[in-house]
């Protein structure tokens, strides 16, 4: 069994890395490069095992909150951010490609992001 102190440890790592998690979110907000939402679901993961105070706060969120219950309860991805996270993946291909990025990059990149569309698209709505 761990020890007060232990478990204190793992509470810090654990509200660390969901605050890492924010703050990456905070700047997907304005670079429409980084996904937003996964990591506002990864912030909520990791305040669930370090802080219920964090948690309950971004689950009241009137922005995030709604999508988070979503994801929990159903699993499910709103149309808006489908449309948002395939025309970012779509736009950053299509720059890869005119960049002259190398074509095997390109396929990799292709593998990548049709796979991660592929997940969000099958995703209930």
């Amino acid at each position: 069994m761990k020890s007060g102190e232990e478990r204190a440890f793992a509470r810090l790592l654990w509200n660390a890395a969901g605050f890492a998690a924010l703050a990456v979110a905070g700047i997907g907000v304005v670079l429409p490069v980084l996904p937003t939402t996964p990591l506002v679901l990864l912030a909520a993961f990791a305040f669930g095992k370090g802080s219920s105070r964090f948690r309950d706060r971004i689950e009241a969120h009137h922005v995030f909150g709604p999508a988070l219950r979503d994801w929990e309860v159903r699993g499910a991805i709103s149309r808006r951010a489908k449309v948002a996270a395939c025309s970012v993946m779509a736009v950053t291909f299509l720059a890869s490609a005119i960049l002259g990025v190398k074509p095997v990059i390109l396929v990799v990149q292709a593998v990548c992001l049709g796979g991660a569309a592929a997940f969000i698209l099958s995703r209930p709505g």
